[in-house]
């Protein structure tokens, strides 16, 4: 579940299908690449350049965009990713294959959080983005998590952030400040998803708190910032357009029908003031990513 988002699930059907996510997700993260460059590359100087990283472990890897990265940025590790959806899995391993990492990528197939009970083995650098909110204790996800490390290792999960912005607030089109209702359904949805999680636990989520409770010292964060200016590339507005047209489809009951024709002028593909074709689309998000290192007493 690496750098996903929560744009493409129905305001009433919190059940999300990752595999059908699949390309979109391996898209978010090819454009987030230098944000998660740059992210294991303080995960690097966080371990020490005194620690030989050997295993990598990117729980909730998706298509495995971050894996490949931590493969690159640690060249005598094994980065292992590990998902619940074996199509995710595939592709993991296929990007891999493409981008000459094959002999240093390997996948671990485990659904959450029963994979935290033996299986997995221990690594230096556990990581995990955007994946503890899917599981309802995250308390005890974070506990799972830390019990994977090796001595000194480094537990690092992207958590929280800002959501991402791609317009003016004004976009001519309809009333003003669509983006911030259409941030209000998403939290909505959370919500939802949140509550109906198998043994869903309600806490505060102060991360560090969290990471200090799992037993962890040393915790800090920091956060990342995509900012792909306007005019975006094609690339960035397939990728633009596949998340509105998920909006569109999968909120049609919570907006009105003003949010709504917006939206369909936004997704239309002939239409100038479409994101395929209007000047002003841009892509601004931030990632914070909260680290802790395991340091047996």
């Amino acid at each position: 579940m690496s750098a996903h988002s929560h744009s493409g699930h129905a305001h009433h059907d919190t059940d999300i299908d990752w595999e059908v996510m699949a390309s979109h997700l391996e898209t978010n993260g090819e454009l987030q690449l230098p944000v998660l460059r740059a992210t294991a590359a303080r995960l690097r100087d966080l371990l020490g350049p005194d620690r030989e990283v050997r295993r990598v472990l990117d729980v909730g890897s998706g298509p495995g965009v971050m894996t490949c990265v931590f493969a690159e940025t640690f060249p005598t590790a094994q980065a292992v990713a590990v998902d619940g959806a074996p199509g995710l899995l595939d592709r993991a391993l296929a990007r891999a294959g493409r981008l000459g990492l094959g002999g240093r990528v390997a996948v671990e197939r485990a659904e959450l959080p029963a994979g935290f009970d033996g299986g997995l083995g221990t690594a230096d650098l556990v990581w995990s983005s955007r994946a503890v909110h899917h599981l309802g204790d995250q308390q005890a996800a974070l506990d799972g998590l830390a019990g994977l490390l090796r001595p000194g290792g480094v537990l690092a999960v992207a958590e929280g952030g800002l959501p991402m912005r791609f317009l003016p607030r004004d976009i001519g089109l309809g009333r003003p400040g669509l983006q911030a209702r259409l941030d209000v359904i998403q939290e909505q949805w959370f919500e939802v998803m949140r509550t109906e999680l198998p043994g869903s636990t309600r806490v505060v989520e102060d991360w560090p708190a969290m990471f200090t409770r799992a037993g962890l010292t040393g915790v800090g964060g920091f956060t990342s910032l995509l900012d792909l200016p306007a005019p975006l590339s094609p690339a960035a507005r397939a990728y633009l357009h596949a998340h509105l047209s998920r909006l569109r489809d999968s909120m049609a009951e919570a907006l009105d029908a003003e949010d709504r024709a917006t939206l369909d002028v936004l997704v239309d593909p002939e239409a100038p003031e479409g994101v395929l074709q209007r000047p002003d689309a841009f892509l601004l998000s931030a990632t914070t990513v909260f680290t802790g290192v395991h340091q047996p007493r």
